[in-house]
């Protein structure tokens, strides 16, 4: 009798669903970027950061929304190309790894952000889930980098 067996190191199943998780938050979040409740929501995030406050002197709120998710969204799409394009795998893992440290730099430059509930220090976990986020970007990267 003769027993197939898989083996797990020639898997792409974690790395591709990590990939499709990834595109389905950042589309899903970018799209409600267009909105005037999330518009509202990031505005503080935003206000707060050195290298984006700059952003609200030239575009009102919503333009600022809209172009965080308009970006999120070609992000999206250039990490599920990528599965068939390892050029737009490379540069999209480039943009969405970018994304997500500015992401979790909110974690510094918004006040408030932390604070001690019951004896323990807790945040906004909504930032801390890019943590993950940004280790599959960098298996992007790292999957999809040009051949010297």
């Amino acid at each position: 009798m003769h027993v197939q067996t898989y083996d797990l190191k020639q898997s792409n199943v974690g790395y591709n669903l990590g990939v499709i998780g990834v595109a389905l938050v950042l589309a899903w979040i970018g799209i409600y970027k267009f909105t005037p409740t999330e518009a509202m929501l990031i505005e503080p995030l935003i206000a707060n950061h050195p290298a984006m406050n700059w952003l609200y002197n030239l575009f009102s709120v919503q333009a600022v929304s809209n172009m965080v998710g308009g970006a999120e969204i070609i992000v999206a799409i250039g990490l599920i190309v990528g599965f068939k394009k390892p050029t737009v795998a490379f540069y999209s893992g480039i943009a969405a790894a970018a994304i997500f440290v500015v992401t979790l730099s909110f974690l510094i430059t918004t006040p408030n952000t932390w604070k001690v509930s019951d004896g323990i220090l807790v945040t906004n976990f909504f930032l801390v889930k890019d943590i993950l986020f940004l280790a599959i970007a960098i298996s992007v990267i790292e999957r999809n980098k040009p051949q010297k």
